[in-house]
């Protein structure tokens, strides 16, 4: 089977960037993103691409290159889901907030709203791609609604989980460490996996695309970020050991990072990971290991968010106590709202958490985030339900540069590594600000020796 139409429902942080790459590596095919939000579509399609509203390193030129020429962005999904012969599925599944399994477990009510529309619409057989982070035999569950509620439409499903980094989305599509695809071991299954498999042949050579089947795909994809998030939470544990003992976690982490049996990445201490996947699979993880009763299995994957929470609450500890145990209308200034450099994606980022613990404490919090907006920063508070939404916008200000933000403050907390940070005049905000003046890097960019000479008090995580 050659493909040559691709319909992706879901135009969000990962449906959005992997359909653009698809459409521009392979300009025979069609590809068209759906999604229900209007708005959403609506900025996608906007002339500027700079305005499109996912913001990656490269993603604006790719759209600009493939958009209108064989990448489509529209909100008739019903349409885009009868031409296709490939349908991805890249909507959102996150923690569950009610019912059995409230707090842990993956709500798939979007995923099965998918899947009966498929199944509603669909005329011909299809090939439906679980692009989404699921639990394992997901796909079972979608394979039963395709087949009992369709209209005798034969269907392949398949678990293609992406393994993006947000910041280096782009360069993750390009050059990705693998692609996994997994399906039926059937004929027909094999058929579907090897018709995947030539879309991303067009420029993944196919010594990195590796075929299993459902379930090995589906748990990889959880198992990844889990491994991930364990690295994270591991060297921010021994971050506060260091700090007791008058070690230096950088250096520690630089010594056992040059071990070839452990490595160098993801060893870097910080105020906590943040995301959208690293907490939300690692409970998605313990609860399908409490559903099978393994409750020590649980009990493993759990200690790595206590580990996470703990990290960030200890952050904004160590500010109060450091500012004389009160920050009690004293400005803090926060540099970075998103959870990571490079993106403008905020989910479960630190300074959400960090802010909510400040606030709590009467601080006057003002903010930089160059591509975080200040209705997203107070949504993002708001969303917690700490507090009025009234009482969020009092305590939050947000201003468009960071010398405005630090002017005047008593403290500064980095909460993103962005690279623009260090290049500033930190003794020109030095200077602008009450005096002792306090940094605290959150994120371990900074040159403390340097900071410290221009006669800023710094703390750091580890130090």
């Amino acid at each position: 089977m050659k493909i040559t139409k691709i319909c992706c429902i879901g135009a969000g942080y990962v449906g959005g960037p992997t359909m653009a790459v698809i459409a521009q590596k392979c300009p025979d095919i069609q590809v068209t993103v759906v999604d229900l939000n209007e708005q959403r579509i609506k900025d996608w399609n906007d002339p500027n691409t700079d305005n499109i509203p996912i913001y990656e390193p490269g993603l604006s030129e790719i759209v600009a290159e493939a958009r209108g020429r064989n990448l489509f962005f529209s909100t008739e999904v019903e349409k885009a889901i009868d031409e296709a012969q490939v349908i991805f599925i890249s909507v959102n599944t996150p923690t569950k907030t009610y019912g059995k399994g409230k707090g842990m477990a993956a709500d798939l009510k979007y995923i099965e709203l998918c899947a009966r529309q498929i199944a509603k619409v669909a005329k011909q057989n299809k090939i439906v791609v679980e692009k989404s982070t699921l639990p394992v035999r997901t796909a079972e569950a979608i394979k039963s609604i395709l087949d009992n509620t369709g209209n005798g439409v034969q269907f392949q499903i398949l678990s293609n989980p992406e393994f993006l980094a947000e910041g280096t989305a782009v360069t993750d599509l390009l050059n990705p460490d693998r692609i996994l695809i997994g399906g039926d071991t059937t004929p027909e299954g094999e058929e579907a996996i090897n018709a995947l498999v030539d879309v991303y042949a067009n420029w993944v050579s196919k010594d990195k695309i590796l075929t299993t089947n459902v379930w090995s795909s589906e748990l990889s994809k959880l198992t990844a970020n889990a491994f991930l998030a364990q690295r994270i939470s591991s060297i921010n544990a021994m971050s506060e050991l260091c700090e007791k003992t008058g070690a230096d976690v950088n250096e520690v982490a630089k010594a056992i990072g040059m071990d070839s049996r452990i490595g160098p990445k993801f060893l870097k201490a910080s105020v906590g990971f943040g995301g959208s996947c690293f907490q939300k699979d690692i409970l998605n993880l313990v609860y399908i290991a409490k559903s099978y009763g393994l409750n020590e299995v649980a009990d493993y994957w759990e200690q790595v968010i206590i580990m996470n929470d703990h990290q960030k609450r200890r952050f904004s500890n160590k500010i109060v106590q450091t500012l004389y145990n009160t920050v009690a209308d004293k400005k803090i200034a926060f540099l970075g709202w998103a959870f990571k450099k490079d993106t403008n994606d905020t989910r479960e980022s630190a300074a959400i958490y960090v802010a909510d613990d400040l606030i709590n404490e009467q601080a006057k919090i003002s903010v930089y985030d160059p591509k975080v907006s200040r209705n997203k920063m107070l949504s993002d508070l708001d969303y917690l339900e700490t507090r009025s939404d009234e009482a969020n916008s009092k305590a939050l200000s947000i201003f468009d540069n960071a010398y405005e933000a630090c002017k005047g403050a008593h403290a500064i907390a980095i909460l993103t590594e962005w690279d623009e940070f260090t290049t500033y005049d930190w003794q020109k905000i030095y200077d602008s600000m009450h005096k002792p003046a306090f940094l605290f890097d959150g994120r371990n960019i900074l040159d403390s020796k340097e900071l410290e000479s221009i006669g800023f008090i710094y703390k750091a995580i580890g130090s």
